[in-house]
């Protein structure tokens, strides 16, 4: 497997971005991205080029009877915009079912300050969020 790799956690209004480092042994919080930004995903490709990054992992919304429903769908149209700006890197798709959840969990655990602003706490559970994409994408592989 080569690193590093890209995990990226799409929303409706926010992209969460985390990236391993360059032995693949530890992932961690990138950024976050607007999807109202000018070009979110032409964003991606500045990260993937400032980080050399080898693959993507995109995180799948899968329904909990195993079936892709809408937000799928239009996650598996973002990957095909990914693609068409970088055909030659590999694009992974990843179950993202409950990393939203695991990655709050794990924030609160830690001693993650609930009296930050609303803004700060969605990005920064998005990019926890995508943390936890790119290590259950890594332990399967």
């Amino acid at each position: 497997m080569e690193h590093p790799i890209l995990g990226i956690d799409h929303g409706d209004a926010r992209i969460g971005i985390a990236a391993t480092d360059p032995a693949g042994i530890l992932a961690h919080p990138v950024e976050t991205i607007q999807m109202d930004s000018p070009d979110p995903i032409g964003r991606i490709v500045e990260i993937v080029a400032e980080r050399q990054i080898q693959q993507l992992v995109l995180g799948l919304p899968i329904k909990l009877d195993g079936h892709e429903g809408p937000a799928a769908i239009k996650v598996r149209k973002f990957g095909k915009q990914i693609r068409e700006r970088l055909p030659d890197l590999p694009l992974h798709y990843m179950d993202e079912t409950f990393t939203t959840v695991t990655a709050y969990d794990k924030l609160h655990e830690a001693g993650f300050s609930k009296k930050r602003k609303a803004k700060q706490q969605r990005a920064i559970i998005d990019q926890a969020a995508a943390v936890e994409i790119l290590n259950n994408w890594m332990e399967q592989a």
